[in-house]
């Protein structure tokens, strides 16, 4: 798959927080050099505190914070918004992973 080049788009509703320019493809998991819009500064504090709490182990506390992500945000890649994403954004790298599909909470 040639994701290389490729440029995703971080987007809260219409307003777009940052871009994700792919230089590193290890399938399922994309990664690249992340350029973000002055915006994206009201929703940083919400990727620092996702990798501390993953580090502290505190799982439970992680999904509850990654929620307001994933509930808030939208990741577009070049063919169109994607489903269901995990994306961690720390300085100026980004790294995620993504399905087309809704997950079936079910």
């Amino acid at each position: 798959m040639g994701f290389e080049g490729e440029v995703w788009r971080l987007m809260r509703q219409e307003d777009l927080l940052g871009e994700i320019v792919i230089d590193e493809a290890d399938f399922p998991w994309l990664n690249g050099r992340f350029v973000p819009t002055p915006m994206f500064g009201e929703v940083r504090p919400w990727f620092d505190e996702s990798p501390a709490l993953m580090e502290a182990e505190e799982y439970e506390r992680f999904e509850d914070s990654y929620d307001r992500i994933a509930g808030t945000l939208s990741l577009v890649a070049p063919s169109g918004p994607v489903a269901e994403f995990l994306l961690h954004i720390t300085d100026d790298r980004a790294w995620f992973r993504w399905i087309d599909e809704p997950f079936d909470d079910a």
